[in-house]
């Protein structure tokens, strides 16, 4: 027997190392957030900083593990077995769960899930030991700690509106202070903000972050609780002198300093605070091993009640492991950065991309068109000359662009010291009024509430930042209902199936995992594709505009054509599965092209003055590619939506009727395709001059279903579907010469200005 319960603790320790990486992914985003968002230092900078947080935290941690033991269920009403089982499936669930958010990039909080993993797998135990016992049901409460999970759940509500709600008047009023012309009013009241900020975030390291640590004696600790306002009074003082010291002698900017300062303390209360959401089980399975091993009693006979009463401090040298994995995990893991890129995207102050992360829902647009309302309602009442005032110290400065996009800081520093500063006081008044606040909730939501109050969020991408926020808000409660039943139903699996289970399980974890980094790297290799497209940045002349194109126009021609064929043969072959996915492809290179066109603007206005012919060249280039693939989707949707009805099947002279036609379009984009793979436009005219025969026949192929329809022909969807086929055809062929003659003039306008150039 005792064999089954080391195999379990060997389990357990994986998945401990499992959930560190995947922990760290997700939680990683709650520190690295304001310096990567910044460009406060380099991003290699910023990581060794919040390295060295993680490492010194999870060092100096070990004595916050008591949630893992007693937080939520009640040890004394539960077996050796029964916390076994519990543990495992805590541990399984949270790894998958966690691994899940990674993968679709959403934060989400690491204490939350473990919390309610615990939750849904003691009250599963539970209620299997009243059914098998014949216990009354009002005996449920006594298994499980029923205050401290409601205690979360109301934390969640809090820290959510209080974050928010704070971070935009603390960010509203440095913007008003310091405006976008930072560095003149720095040297004015930098010192204070400096004095301000840092003492917020050493406060924070004390209460948060090494207030738990293991090597923090009990009477320093009491210490500081008798003596916050001394320690913060003292703090500002000496950081306000500090900070003018550094902008005097040293001519450092006080923000930068900040920002270094504030992600040491986030990763440092990161790894010291929530490291028992990844190990705690693991360490807590331990110690009841020792307590089964010395007690000499059966495991489903020995009661745990020694849990709630032992206290827990992990040795050093399993600290200092964790924090090396962690620290790894930081450095190595591409889902840590889908998640920073999430919420990079949602607090961005440029909106200087057609490209948003989330699509705007009903609730999104109602809650921005009455803030619209809202705000229309109080700028009529509002002097004007208030008006113009306010807007002024809102004005950004007209900075040049850089050719790389990720070279340029999300958001100014003012920002990101602001979402320290507000996230530090927030963490250490709920740590101080024992609060169970979410690092992750607080962090994210100060953004959030920063954006706003910086206009980050304008009218053209307001709809979508709010319907991000929703998103990633309404996974946060998802997350602790999946987590409970998950966790419940995991933890009933593995009672009643025992060590038959456990290894299933494992062995599930194990595909899960290999599946989801499988679907990740797909979803990176996407994004990759997408953008191997025309660079707004580097691209200021008409030829590099038309040798840019032409990749792009070979890529829809050539996949159109494929498209195209497979459509028709799945009309005649009444093939609804290739006609969905057809369909599924082409609105993707829709949306593709859609997003070329949406960052038209951003190209126009980047083109030097000697090349603005390039923008009509290029905005026509695109106006040709959206109407192909409009025909093509339009004979896709119209072909699927006919067979998903189960209307009759086309006559066998209507399929031969398509097929031919299908046959003179694929000849036809072949060569369209080659143009413009090779870029020989010299041989434009060729190709132009077999449009008649495309056209012809598809007036000829009219003609005759004219005919059909006054003598043989009985279906009228069936017309309507062969009509509908030939229009779009005729439509898609017109936007394909009209491609080629655009590009034919430009190989002519070329050849004038060669000739010119020359004499």
């Amino acid at each position: 027997m005792e064999q089954i319960f080391i195999v379990m603790l060997i389990a357990l320790g994986i998945l401990a190392i499992i959930d560190l990486t995947v922990g760290v992914s997700n939680d990683a985003v709650n520190f690295l957030n304001s310096g990567i968002g910044s460009k406060a230092m380099s991003f290699k900078g910023i990581m060794l900083v919040a390295s060295l947080g993680i490492l010194l935290g999870a060092v100096f941690s070990g004595g916050m593990m008591e949630i893992a033991r007693s937080g939520i269920f009640v040890p004394s009403m539960f077996t050796f077995n029964d916390v076994m089982i519990i543990f495992l499936a805590v541990m399984i669930t949270d790894v998958l769960l966690l691994d899940v958010f990674n993968t679709l990039g959403l934060p989400t909080s690491t204490t939350v899930s473990i919390v309610f993993e615990l939750l849904g797998a003691a009250v599963c135990l539970a209620v299997v030991k009243i059914v098998t016992s014949g216990d009354s049901w009002s005996t449920l409460p006594s298994y499980i700690n029923t205050k401290k999970a409601s205690e979360i759940v109301v934390s969640i509500l809090l820290s959510v509106i209080l974050s928010f709600t704070l971070g935009t008047i603390v960010q509203y009023v440095s913007r008003l202070i310091f405006t976008f012309q930072v560095e003149r009013k720095l040297k004015y009241f930098g010192a204070l903000f400096g004095g301000t900020a840092i003492t917020a975030i050493s406060f924070f390291i004390l209460i948060k972050g090494l207030k738990g640590s293991s090597f923090l004696t009990a009477d320093a600790s009491n210490w500081i609780d008798h003596n916050q306002l001394l320690i913060l009074a003292g703090s500002f003082v000496f950081w306000t002198i500090f900070s003018q010291f550094l902008m005097s002698v040293f001519k450092l900017n006080i923000l930068r300093v900040i920002i270094i300062i504030g992600t040491f303390a986030l990763a440092l209360a990161f790894a010291g605070n929530d490291l028992v959401n990844f190990i705690g089980v693991p360490i807590a399975a331990v110690q009841s091993y020792g307590f089964f091993q010395s007690s000499g009693q059966a495991a489903d006979v020995f009661m745990m009640g020694q849990l709630a009463e032992e206290n827990v401090v992990a040795p050093f040298y399993f600290l200092f492991l964790a924090g090396g994995i962690m620290v790894y995990t930081l450095w190595t893991s591409k889902k840590a950065r889908n998640v920073i890129e999430t919420e990079m995207s949602l607090a961005r102050q440029s909106s200087d991309s057609s490209d948003e992360k989330f699509s705007p829902n009903l609730l999104s647009r109602a809650l921005v068109r009455s803030m619209v309302i809202l705000g229309g309602f109080i700028n009529y009442f509002l002097p004007k000359s208030w008006q113009i005032h306010m807007d002024k110290r809102f004005e950004q400065p007209v900075t040049t662009k850089s050719k790389n996009k990720q070279d340029e800081p999300a958001f100014d520093m003012v920002r990101a010291s602001v979402n320290l500063m507000v996230a530090s006081i927030l963490i250490s008044i709920g740590t101080s009024m024992k609060l169970p606040l979410s690092t992750t909730y607080v962090t994210f939501m100060v953004a959030m509430g920063t954006s706003f109050a910086d206009r980050a969020w304008d009218r053209d991408s307001a709809v979508y930042r709010v319907a991000g926020v929703f998103n990633v808000i309404g996974g946060w409660f998802v997350t602790a209902i999946v987590a409970f039943i998950a966790a419940f139903i995991t933890a009933y699996i593995l009672y009643i199936g025992e060590v038959y289970a456990l290894v299933a399980m494992l062995i599930l974890v194990g595909i899960l995992l290999y599946r989801s980094n499988k679907m990740h790297q797909r979803l990176e290799q996407e994004k990759k594709l997408k953008t191997e497209k025309l660079n707004k940045f580097d691209i200021v002349t008409i030829h590099e505009v038309a040798s840019e194109s032409s990749a792009q126009i070979a890529k829809v021609i050539v996949r159109t054509n494929e498209l195209y064929t497979r459509v028709i043969d799945g009309v005649a072959l009444q093939d609804h599965a290739d006609l969905k996915a057809c369909r599924k492809k082409l609105k993707q290179l829709e949306k593709e092209v859609d997003s070329l066109r949406g960052n038209v603007y951003f190209f126009i206005k980047n083109l030097d003055e000697t090349s603005v012919g390039a923008s009509k060249f290029y905005v026509l280039t695109l106006g040709f590619l959206q109407d192909i693939i409009k025909s093509a989707l339009f004979i896709t949707q119209n072909s699927y939506t006919h067979v998903d009805n189960n209307h009759k099947k086309l006559k066998f002279n209507q399929i031969r009727d398509l097929k031919l036609i299908d046959n003179k379009l694929q000849a036809f984009l072949d060569e369209v395709g080659a143009i413009f793979m090779e870029e020989r436009f010299d041989r434009i005219g060729e190709v132009l001059a077999q449009k008649e025969d495309i056209t012809q026949t598809i007036d000829k192929l009219i003609q005759k279903q004219i005919v059909r329809i006054r003598t043989t022909e009985t279906s009228p969807k069936n017309s309507k579907l062969y009509f509908s086929v030939l229009f779009e055809t005729d439509d898609l062929v017109k936007a394909t010469i009209g491609l080629l003659e655009l590009f034919e003039q430009f190989e002519i306008d070329q050849r004038k200005k060669k000739v010119k150039s020359m004499s």
